[in-house]
């Protein structure tokens, strides 16, 4: 999982494991039965653009995550592309959206990043869960 801090990728992470659902900031990668959550640090800062390709090295999925109740994306167009794997964009936080439109522009963040698939989600009420689970599986 990649994405800026607070997008929602430990919630997400916590989520897919069953585990209590619990806002921690996280420092370091932070690895979990089925998936990398990476501080957002690492999309945050060029610099650590190094350290995400070493860590998705361990992927066989890249999630590129975007809140939709963020004004920009930090991804960089075909940011995807230096991964040689299957990359999945997701909207995290669909149920704070004030507007359809702020889905739509975190789904053309993500398109433009290069994800090949989008799925829009909530970690509260459960929407879209299931249909990473089975993305997931099928990869």
């Amino acid at each position: 999982m990649i994405g800026k801090t607070g997008s929602g990728k430990t919630t997400l992470c916590q989520r897919l494991h069953g585990e209590q659902m619990e806002y921690q900031k996280t420092q370091a990668v932070q690895t979990f039965e089925n998936a990398i959550d990476t501080p957002g640090e690492y999309i945050e800062n060029r610099f650590y653009y190094n350290a995400i390709t070493i860590t998705a090295a361990d992927a066989d999925v890249i999630g590129l995550i975007q809140d939709c109740t963020e004004q920009t994306s930090l991804f960089p167009p075909l940011f995807a592309a230096m991964f040689p794997k299957p990359i999945i964009g997701i909207v995290t936080k669909v149920d704070l959206a004030k507007d359809p439109k702020q889905i739509e522009a975190a789904r053309e963040y993500l398109r433009m990043a290069g994800a090949e698939k989008i799925i829009h989600i909530s970690v509260m009420t459960g929407q879209g869960i299931d249909e990473i689970l089975q993305y997931l599986d099928q990869e």
